[in-house]
């Protein structure tokens, strides 16, 4: 079974070369060399690298670094901006970078980011995406309803939610009521031209370590969705408050609430089908 985590975040430490834009509660450092060191402790293959947004913005460059020095362990994915009138030409440039696999869009309650799904920015970013073949990444989590919006807009895209369209911690504990959008993520499964990210599902348990409260809302996750359309991924290093990545790992890896197939499917296959990528296997 080839493991693939669908979320990652590698950064530098914060330095006057490249300059955090701001600093959250994560590591001083996890660099795409210590990335591949914590994947290759708990056996995971490869992982789809999102450029951090909280310390990078737009701004891909490091996750290019990365990919170009363990080209076979990462793809990338670059956030775009829906107000520079040149995304169209920014996708297209993308796509011709080594390892570029996805753009991603943000539409959150944050200040602005709340945007309307008819928002002449995301239409820009969406149609060069459908020119370009490139899965487009979103990040909608608290905002659901106008995610729902936005993907039906464009039905010739192709989406993929991140991180289970449900607003997660970044400190512990979880939220009292963290599964309160489930409903809207079931009914969201019925738009064909979207994916979701199993990601971060750790980080909403109220129990330790396995953290055996995930299971009931997932298979409902599961039962909606089916596994081809669903990606295991652990959010690293957002989630490093509540968990550490081999806890994100290993409650999938090991649990009896699927068959091997279904865990073969969810830990790598839909996420190898939804980017076209697939890590060189590790010698």
């Amino acid at each position: 079974m080839t493991i693939i985590d669908s979320q990652v975040h590698a950064y530098e430490a914060n330095t006057p070369k490249r300059p955090w834009h701001s600093v959250p509660n994560w590591p001083a450092h996890v660099t795409g060399g210590e990335m591949v060191a914590v994947m290759d402790k708990v056996g995971v293959d490869g992982a789809i690298f999102i450029s951090a947004f909280s310390m990078y913005r737009y701004d891909a460059s490091y996750a290019v670094e990365v990919q170009r020095a363990h080209p076979g362990r990462f793809a990338i994915v670059k956030p775009v901006d829906p107000d520079d009138p040149a995304a169209a030409d920014i996708v297209a440039q993308w796509k011709k970078t080594p390892g570029a696999v996805g753009v991603r869009i943000m539409m959150t309650k944050d200040p602005g980011r709340d945007r309307d799904p008819a928002d002449p920015g995301f239409d820009r970013i969406l149609r060069a995406a459908v020119r370009h073949d490139l899965p487009v990444n979103i990040l909608c989590w608290g905002n659901l309803d106008a995610g729902t919006a936005l993907i039906d807009r464009h039905p010739d895209a192709r989406f993929i939610i991140d991180h289970l369209g449900i607003l997660q911690p970044r400190t512990p504990p979880a939220p009292p009521e963290p599964w309160n959008d489930l409903p809207k993520v079931l009914a969201l499964a019925r738009r064909k031209n979207a994916v979701i990210k199993v990601s971060g599902a750790c980080t909403l348990s109220h129990k330790p370590y396995p953290f055996a409260d995930i299971w009931d809302p997932l298979a409902r996750v599961f039962d909606a969705w089916g596994f081809e359309r669903c990606l295991w991924g652990t959010d690293w290093t957002r989630a490093f408050a509540l968990v550490n990545y081999e806890q994100a790992v290993e409650p999938f890896r090991r649990t009896e609430h699927f068959s091997e197939s279904e865990r073969s499917m969810l830990m790598g296959g839909a996420c190898a089908k939804a980017y076209g990528w697939s890590p060189k296997k590790r010698g």
